[in-house]
Protein backbone atom coordinates (compact mmCIF):
# COMPACT_ATOMS: atom_id res chain seq x y z
CA UNK A 1 0.00 0.00 0.00
CA UNK A 2 1.45 3.75 -1.17
CA UNK A 3 -0.12 5.36 2.38
CA UNK A 4 -1.47 4.27 5.94
CA UNK A 5 -5.11 5.20 6.43
CA UNK A 6 -5.15 8.61 8.72
CA UNK A 7 -7.29 7.13 11.41
CA UNK A 8 -4.50 4.71 11.97
CA UNK A 9 -2.19 7.31 13.53
CA UNK A 10 -4.32 7.41 16.36
CA UNK A 11 -2.85 4.25 17.67
CA UNK A 12 0.71 5.92 17.45
CA UNK A 13 0.37 6.89 20.88
CA UNK A 14 0.42 3.49 22.23
CA UNK A 15 3.48 1.64 20.20
CA UNK A 16 6.31 1.39 22.18
CA UNK A 17 7.13 -1.04 25.00
CA UNK A 18 5.11 -0.87 28.59
CA UNK A 19 5.31 -2.27 31.59
CA UNK A 20 1.82 -3.66 32.86
CA UNK A 21 0.96 -2.80 36.65
CA UNK A 22 -2.29 -5.42 37.18
CA UNK A 23 -4.07 -4.44 40.24
CA UNK A 24 -4.68 -7.76 41.85
CA UNK A 25 -3.19 -9.68 44.71
CA UNK A 26 -0.21 -11.50 43.79
CA UNK A 27 0.70 -11.11 40.30
CA UNK A 28 3.94 -10.86 39.34
CA UNK A 29 5.57 -8.05 36.82
CA UNK A 30 4.31 -7.95 33.39
CA UNK A 31 4.91 -5.85 29.93
CA UNK A 32 3.43 -5.31 26.60
CA UNK A 33 4.82 -4.29 23.42
CA UNK A 34 2.98 -2.69 20.72
CA UNK A 35 4.69 -2.77 17.31
CA UNK A 36 3.32 -1.99 13.67
CA UNK A 37 3.28 -4.50 10.86
CA UNK A 38 2.77 -4.77 7.54
CA UNK A 39 3.91 -1.16 6.80
CA UNK A 40 1.93 0.03 9.51
CA UNK A 41 -1.48 -1.27 8.00
CA UNK A 42 -1.67 -3.50 11.42
CA UNK A 43 -1.12 -2.78 14.94
CA UNK A 44 0.70 -5.95 17.23
CA UNK A 45 -0.01 -5.89 20.70
CA UNK A 46 2.61 -8.91 22.28
CA UNK A 47 2.57 -9.15 26.34
CA UNK A 48 3.99 -11.44 28.85
CA UNK A 49 4.66 -12.19 32.30
CA UNK A 50 6.61 -13.76 34.80
CA UNK A 51 5.06 -16.44 35.89
CA UNK A 52 2.84 -16.03 39.11
CA UNK A 53 4.29 -16.46 41.80
CA UNK A 54 3.05 -18.70 45.07
CA UNK A 55 1.35 -15.92 46.65
CA UNK A 56 -1.19 -15.50 43.62
CA UNK A 57 -4.46 -16.31 44.04
CA UNK A 58 -4.71 -20.08 43.20
CA UNK A 59 -7.44 -19.09 39.91
CA UNK A 60 -4.77 -16.78 38.75
CA UNK A 61 -2.21 -19.28 39.08
CA UNK A 62 -4.66 -21.38 37.15
CA UNK A 63 -5.55 -19.16 34.28
CA UNK A 64 -3.11 -16.97 33.75
CA UNK A 65 -3.46 -15.46 30.33
CA UNK A 66 0.33 -14.98 29.28
CA UNK A 67 1.92 -14.64 26.79
CA UNK A 68 -0.88 -13.18 24.79
CA UNK A 69 -0.72 -11.48 21.40
CA UNK A 70 -3.74 -9.07 19.37
CA UNK A 71 -3.36 -7.90 15.88
CA UNK A 72 -5.81 -4.65 15.49
CA UNK A 73 -6.71 -3.65 12.03
CA UNK A 74 -9.48 -0.40 10.70
CA UNK A 75 -12.87 -0.44 9.38
CA UNK A 76 -12.11 2.53 7.32
CA UNK A 77 -16.20 2.49 6.89
CA UNK A 78 -16.91 2.80 10.54
CA UNK A 79 -13.93 4.30 11.73
CA UNK A 80 -13.69 1.53 14.23
CA UNK A 81 -10.75 -1.22 14.60
CA UNK A 82 -10.86 -4.75 15.42
CA UNK A 83 -8.70 -6.81 17.47
CA UNK A 84 -8.21 -10.22 17.18
CA UNK A 85 -7.02 -11.95 20.69
CA UNK A 86 -5.53 -14.97 21.76
CA UNK A 87 -3.30 -16.33 24.58
CA UNK A 88 -1.85 -19.01 26.44
CA UNK A 89 -4.71 -20.51 27.59
CA UNK A 90 -6.23 -21.43 23.98
CA UNK A 91 -8.46 -18.29 24.35
CA UNK A 92 -9.13 -16.68 20.91
CA UNK A 93 -11.35 -13.61 20.74
CA UNK A 94 -12.57 -10.85 18.36
CA UNK A 95 -12.77 -7.28 20.13
CA UNK A 96 -14.54 -3.90 18.80
CA UNK A 97 -12.07 -0.87 19.67
CA UNK A 98 -11.68 2.63 19.11
CA UNK A 99 -8.82 4.77 20.33
CA UNK A 100 -9.45 9.02 20.44
CA UNK A 101 -8.91 11.90 22.16
CA UNK A 102 -6.59 9.75 24.40
CA UNK A 103 -9.60 7.19 25.54
CA UNK A 104 -8.68 3.50 24.43
CA UNK A 105 -11.96 1.53 24.71
CA UNK A 106 -12.33 -2.10 24.01
CA UNK A 107 -15.66 -4.35 24.30
CA UNK A 108 -16.95 -7.66 22.99
CA UNK A 109 -20.86 -8.77 22.93
CA UNK A 110 -20.64 -12.76 23.57
CA UNK A 111 -23.33 -14.53 25.11
CA UNK A 112 -23.32 -15.07 29.32
CA UNK A 113 -19.49 -13.42 29.12
CA UNK A 114 -19.47 -9.41 27.50
CA UNK A 115 -16.21 -7.35 28.30
CA UNK A 116 -15.48 -3.73 28.38
CA UNK A 117 -12.07 -2.21 28.87
CA UNK A 118 -11.43 1.91 28.96
CA UNK A 119 -8.15 3.25 29.19
CA UNK A 120 -7.28 6.79 29.71
CA UNK A 121 -3.87 8.09 28.12
CA UNK A 122 -2.21 10.80 30.52
CA UNK A 123 -1.33 14.24 29.05
CA UNK A 124 2.60 13.66 28.94
CA UNK A 125 1.39 9.91 26.87
CA UNK A 126 3.69 8.10 28.82
CA UNK A 127 0.96 6.37 31.57
CA UNK A 128 -2.46 4.49 31.24
CA UNK A 129 -4.61 3.66 33.94
CA UNK A 130 -7.50 1.37 32.67
CA UNK A 131 -9.90 -1.49 33.73
CA UNK A 132 -11.60 -4.73 32.48
CA UNK A 133 -15.30 -5.10 33.39
CA UNK A 134 -17.43 -8.33 32.40
CA UNK A 135 -21.32 -8.45 32.37
CA UNK A 136 -23.30 -12.17 32.19
CA UNK A 137 -26.15 -9.94 30.97
CA UNK A 138 -24.72 -7.23 29.16
CA UNK A 139 -26.67 -4.77 31.35
CA UNK A 140 -25.20 -5.16 35.05
CA UNK A 141 -21.20 -4.73 34.36
CA UNK A 142 -18.88 -5.77 37.32
CA UNK A 143 -15.23 -4.32 37.99
CA UNK A 144 -13.25 -7.27 36.21
CA UNK A 145 -9.37 -5.94 37.43
CA UNK A 146 -7.67 -2.67 37.33
CA UNK A 147 -4.32 -2.10 35.71
CA UNK A 148 -1.71 0.85 34.60
CA UNK A 149 0.14 0.75 31.86
CA UNK A 150 4.19 2.84 32.56
CA UNK A 151 5.74 3.28 29.20
CA UNK A 152 9.60 1.82 28.89
CA UNK A 153 10.23 2.68 25.61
Amino acid sequence: MDSRHPVLARLDSLVGRWTLHLKAAGVGAAWTEFSWQEGGDFLRQFSDADPPPPTAPQAWRDNAPFPTTAVIGLDDATEEFTMLYADARGVYRVYRMTFADGVWTVWRNAPGFNQRFTGTLSADGNTMDGQWEMSEDGVTWNLDFELSYVRER
